[in-house]
């Protein structure tokens, strides 16, 4: 099927695209190949190394994994307590922008553009020092959640308010025409189906919220996943005297992408099941309905 974005590219273009790739691939393969000579060189590449992060036989393995399960356990938690708090937050602002008079929609969208134009290892900087500045003294990963859910929550805001902007118009005109407020519609008819058709996108945020939770590594006292990690490499340092960094935060690269994989995965699944959920509720609308003429 020929695209209505662009030209479908010619033999000549494709002859150049393939041999591009090719030598593209090429030159990544020799850039490898040329990292793992240097890695082998230096002795990077030593099976004791690696056995502490990847040999079940090895006599740190487990203590090793225990140490960065209590990282990694603390990770999750930390994204698991901003999503939901993001969400609660987020939903609430996104309802104030839409239901809001024109005054004060106009404050809500000030404080979703400034927290938005925000980087979020700075709102997780203001959180961990400015709070304990005015007397709110916390446990170390509130501080964390307290900045991530800040960046997060508008985010989210702006998610949910573009998946009721996506709804037919003619709902919140039927509903109001039955007598709704306009609350009622958003909280009745709207929201339910905005976070139907929002809810890839608002997995794919997770993915964002898992890996900004490395981030925790500015705040004193709080050991997320990768200052877990280094944790363990100042041991090995001082203890058996090797340093092990390129095999330790490798092991911390693989775990986050499995879990930030399947949460892709998980987002594809569910945007695959709203689509046919979508496409049966549209047949069964359009479906004709049979008037028996059977004498009687």
């Amino acid at each position: 099927m020929t695209s209505v974005l662009y030209d479908a590219p010619g033999p000549r273009t494709r002859r150049n695209t393939a041999i591009g790739t090719t030598v593209a691939l090429v030159l990544l393969a020799g850039v490898v190949a040329l990292a793992v000579v240097q890695l082998g060189a230096n002795g990077q590449l030593d099976g004791e190394k690696w056995g502490p992060f990847f040999n079940p036989g090895n006599r740190y393995f487990t203590a090793t994994w225990r140490a960065l399960g209590v990282g990694l356990g603390n990770t999750l938690v930390a994204a698991a307590l901003t999503l939901v708090l993001a969400l609660a937050i987020g939903t609430a602002l996104a309802v104030l922008r839409i239901s809001s008079t024109p005054v004060y929609r106009w404050l809500v969208v000030g404080v979703i553009e400034l927290l938005r134009g925000l980087p979020v290892v700075i709102t997780i900087f203001l959180a961990a020092r400015v709070l304990p500045e005015i007397g709110i003294t916390l446990p170390p990963l509130w501080y964390l959640v307290i900045g991530l859910t800040l960046y997060n929550c508008v985010i989210i805001a702006e998610i949910v308010r573009a998946g009721v902007a996506a709804l037919p118009q003619g709902q919140s005109e039927a509903a109001s025409a039955v007598g709704l407020t306009r609350f009622q519609v958003l909280r009745i008819i709207l929201l339910p189906q905005a976070f139907r058709i929002m809810l890839p996108a608002l997995i794919s945020q997770l993915v964002v919220i898992v890996k900004d939770t490395s981030l925790g590594f500015i705040i004193f006292g709080f050991s997320e996943f990768v200052r877990t990690a280094n944790t363990v490499i100042q041991f090995f340092g001082g203890q058996e005297e090797i340093n092990l960094p390129l095999q330790a935060y490798t092991a911390v690269a693989l775990l986050f992408i499995l879990i930030n994989y399947g949460l892709g995965k998980l987002a594809e699944y569910v945007q695959r099941r709203s689509g046919r959920a979508s496409r049966s509720a549209a047949v069964a609308v359009r479906a004709p309905v049979r008037v028996g003429t059977g004498g009687g």
